[in-house]
């Protein structure tokens, strides 16, 4: 049977790469169901090459975010109202004219200058979740890697960045969980559908927060210095963002902060205990970490796919080959899950391999819409690792790890490890 790549069932035993090969191979452009594989309408193209991910990407004519937004399923007219606020899901010239503002507080040189207040942050998480709590006893602790320690990270990350208040923290972290993780019966009993409000709470947040700086410098307070102050600040062609449009902007930017990081982390953790070579390597030179954390994101990439909506009927594919016309309307994902073990691109796709160069993996996307937090990403993988591998001697599995229900998200829900610290 065929696999179906729009069933989070899919995916809760981890992901099929090998029939996600056989059908890139036997059809590059599949046609996936949804709920009903009955119904010819109920559905989406899946596409699974490399190079015409790349095409799809770079063609928001044809291909819109904006549309239907960037999930396969079909969002009621309130929730993709709400997507639409949102970066990831605007289309040209919207894009440009919101992303610009923000472009110049992403770049490589100021999120350098955040290295020493992350690896702060790190040392702290580490000291609270590890390090401390295994010295009380005999050096050694068991801890879910997942919620205990890579979560944290991102959290307390955005939560600086944001100039979130420290003891809201936590509320964010578990909004962001509920909405990331909507599929997984952990989160939404089966045969309910998945719940929003966890993206709604989040956006009344984030409009509180708007609306409570306004306020204070209404009344003479100095701007804070943090990404907030520069989003409210920043002139979106011509006017300032409303407190609304803030609400959703920030939906966006601490989910996506949260949720990736997290997995990144984790599913790093998990392929390094797979691969103890390329552990050691990392730990006895630390020069190997960057190149380590591009293979993470290539072969444990955090998001299955991104979604587009054909504007117009288009041939994806060699028009004089296996190309396939897509319909006005159709739902198109660009699955990087596939495009970033594409045979055609990468050696040995399967092989996890830290020294492995070039690495031209998807994972942030390609074309207008790559990942504003890339570097920011980068950053806290590098320093993480170089710090947990600092403060730690051995880190080797203590269970079997679970994997969450979803068919966007390539996400560890638990994996649980034993420490050594040092």
């Amino acid at each position: 049977m065929t696999v179906r790549l729009g069933d989070p069932d899919t995916f809760v035993d981890g992901v099929p790469h090998e029939e996600i090969a056989r059908l890139r191979r036997a059809a590059p452009l599949s046609w996936q169901p949804l709920s009903n594989p009955d119904d010819p309408d109920d559905g989406f193209w899946a596409v699974l090459r490399h190079a015409d991910v790349v095409r799809v990407a770079r063609d928001p004519e044809c291909f819109s975010a904006s549309t239907g937004g960037i999930v396969v399923e079909t969002l009621d007219d309130e929730t993709l109202g709400m997507v639409r606020a949102m970066l990831l899901a605007m289309d040209p010239p919207r894009h440009g004219l919101y992303r610009k503002p923000l472009a110049e507080t992403f770049t490589r040189r100021v999120i350098a200058s955040l290295e020493p207040e992350i690896r702060a942050l790190c040392r702290e998480i580490l000291d609270e979740r590890v390090t401390i709590p295994a010295r009380r006893g005999d050096g050694r602790i068991d801890v879910d890697f997942v919620s205990g320690v890579a979560a944290e990270v991102p959290t307390r990350v955005m939560g600086r960045l944001m100039g979130v208040p420290r003891e809201d923290w936590a509320l964010l972290h578990e909004l962001s969980r509920r909405q990331t993780s909507g599929q997984d019966p952990d989160v939404t009993p089966p045969g309910q559908p998945p719940d929003f409000s966890a993206s709604v709470e989040m956006a009344l947040y984030g409009i509180e927060l708007a609306t409570r700086r306004r306020a204070r410098w209404a009344s003479g307070a100095a701007p804070e210095p943090d990404l907030t102050t520069l989003v409210l600040s920043a002139d979106f062609d011509g006017e300032p963002m409303s407190d609304v449009d803030f609400g959703s902007f920030f939906v966006q930017l601490v989910t996506a902060g949260n949720d990736t990081t997290t997995t990144m982390l984790s599913s790093g953790l998990w392929a390094l205990m797979a691969h103890p070579d390329a552990m050691s390597a990392m730990r006895g030179d630390v020069s190997t970490i960057p190149g380590a954390i591009e293979e993470i994101l290539r072969w444990a990439n955090p998001l299955h796919y991104f979604r587009r909506t054909a504007t117009r009927d288009v041939v994806v594919g060699d028009p004089d080959g296996d190309g396939v016309e897509v319909k006005a309307g159709e739902k198109v994902a660009m699955y990087y899950t596939s495009a970033n073990r594409d045979d055609t691109v990468f050696d040995d796709p399967d092989r996890f391999d830290i020294s492995r160069s070039p690495n031209p993996h998807l994972s942030f996307g390609i074309g207008e819409h790559f990942c504003l937090g890339a570097h920011l990403a980068r950053m806290e993988g590098r320093v993480f690792f170089e710090t947990l591998f600092e403060h730690t001697s051995r880190i080797e599995p203590s269970g079997a790890p679970v994997h969450l229900r979803s068919n966007l998200n390539n996400a560890w829900k638990s994996v649980p490890v034993t420490i050594d610290v040092t």
